[in-house]
């Protein structure tokens, strides 16, 4: 089993829209679509069913983590490459050779808020890759390690 962290924007969708989905399951485009190389290869290359995730809203007035999910359908095709006019339309991807793709995700459970900052004074978690100054993939590993202390936290 793998661990992940996945970014969304609370403006574009919530932890709360993923709630009222259906079974608590989406496809992890949040309407706006993994338009990155390397988060593409994460979710073709190395998510398995049951891996869990991180739901993390960033670009908001308090980035953070707000629930976990599981990855509950392995990558497929992103539909909204191939809608002619569409923002996320790409000329260059076919049915045969795809670029972009996406998994579903299945809600776990809501958890109270574990902001940027918190996650920021604990040494364990020094090495996390949302904590890197730059960073800006929407979807990334987390260690074993760091995904149970930050757990410890939560309970």
């Amino acid at each position: 089993m793998r661990y992940w962290l996945m970014k969304s924007e609370p403006s574009v969708f919530t932890i709360e829209d993923l709630e009222k989905s259906p079974q608590q399951t989406v496809k992890w485009i949040p309407t706006k679509g993994i338009r990155n190389y390397q988060a593409r290869n994460f979710m073709r290359d190395d998510m398995s069913l049951g891996d869990l995730a991180f739901f993390y809203q960033s670009n908001c007035d308090t980035p953070g983590i707000v629930g976990i999910m599981k990855i509950s359908k392995l990558a497929y095709p992103d539909p909204l490459q191939f809608i002619e006019g569409h923002k996320y339309f790409d000329p260059k991807s076919s049915m045969d050779k795809p670029r972009w793709l996406n998994v579903d995700v299945t809600l776990v459970k809501k958890i109270p808020l574990i902001e940027l900052k918190q996650l920021r004074e604990f040494a364990e978690l020094e090495s996390m890759l949302i904590l890197r100054k730059g960073n800006r993939l929407s979807i990334t590993p987390v260690l074993e390690d760091e995904w149970e202390f930050i757990n410890n936290q939560i309970n």
